[in-house]
């Protein structure tokens, strides 16, 4: 299928304003281009907000709570989320409109958590914080309104490689994660699927940007196999919870995040996998520039207010 024609305006647009050069953008350029992003993000839903400091380990974490129905902060089902931004961009501010629609259209509460950014949040700390953050969560649910039988956790872009690390972590816990919801995942490092070569550039998500955010992230003895970044190619995922993960044609992330559901089904993981025809990557946060982003949106709404049910 061809791109979405509004897809297709918005990239154009886009890519006058901001053509992609042969230089690697630096940390403050991939910062303040997702933060134009929530431009186009279209109105958040009327939802119920509270930010709070959560108390993790040695550490203090903002998050932020949605409840998607009035009065929903008791014995509710939950999603613990994680923001894309390669682990490097990306706050509670750039995700607020899609974390409440995903608290209004899946009537859960949504707890987004503001974990610490590489480099300056060294490798691994954003994948500590993340792990952190659910443990805390978990050992006093009832403090965030949350149903211990039904939570499960989700991220978009890196977002979802935090997704997958928790959900790895605490395979086996007793009254653990029900499910794990991913939005274009970044599960692969390396550019070696056919995805990442044939839309590596003038796609919202260049080849360029993914170069920058592994040299950002990058520590001495981290390869980029290494299955915290790159669990499509070989971390065990034997035992994970059912899985909810959905991409998009033109994305360059394409590729490796149907590999890993394929790997998922492989070990026996129930996994709904479905490819938005004609859409990019982020489009969950493009639904004010593209209608057909707003019913893909809805979708995995419905999908995740199901397993949260099938949780009870």
């Amino acid at each position: 299928m061809p791109l979405d024609p509004a897809a297709a305006r918005f990239l154009k647009r886009l890519n006058a304003v901001a053509p992609q050069g042969s230089d690697e953008p630096s940390l403050d350029d991939l910062r303040r281009n997702l933060g134009a992003l929530t431009a186009f993000a279209g109105p958040a839903p009327s939802v119920s907000r509270v930010d709070e400091t959560l108390a993790a380990e040695a550490k203090r974490l903002h998050i932020r709570m949605y409840a998607g129905q009035a009065g929903q902060w008791s014995n509710a089902p939950g999603l613990i989320y994680f923001h894309g931004g390669g682990l490097v961009a990306g706050d509670l501010d750039t995700h607020d409109a899609l974390c409440a629609t995903l608290a209004k259209a899946a009537s859960c509460v949504v707890i987004a958590v503001d974990y610490g950014l590489a480099p300056e949040n060294v490798f691994p700390g954003p994948f500590d914080d993340s792990l952190d953050a659910v443990e805390a969560i978990l050992g006093a649910p009832e403090r965030y309104g949350l149903d211990p039988a039904r939570i499960a956790v989700g991220g978009d872009s890196a977002g979802g490689a935090l997704a997958v690390h928790v959900a790895r972590s605490l395979r086996g816990r007793a009254r653990g994660l029900i499910g794990l919801a991913l939005l274009c995942p970044a599960l692969n490092v390396e550019p070696s699927s056919p995805s990442r070569m044939d839309l590596a550039s003038g796609h919202l998500l260049h080849e360029a940007t993914l170069a920058a955010y592994w040299r950002l992230i990058r520590v001495d003895g981290v390869a980029p196999d290494d299955e915290r970044l790159s669990p499509a190619l070989r971390a065990d995922v034997a035992g994970l919870p059912p899985t909810i993960l959905h991409v998009a044609e033109f994305d360059p992330l394409r590729d490796e995040g149907e590999a890993f559901a394929r790997r998922l089904k492989s070990a026996g993981v129930q996994v709904s996998l479905r490819r938005h025809a004609g859409l990019i990557h982020h489009f969950y946060g493009l639904g004010g520039a593209i209608p057909a982003a707003r019913g893909a949106l809805a979708v995995f709404c419905a999908e995740l207010a199901a397993m949260l049910r099938a949780g009870a």
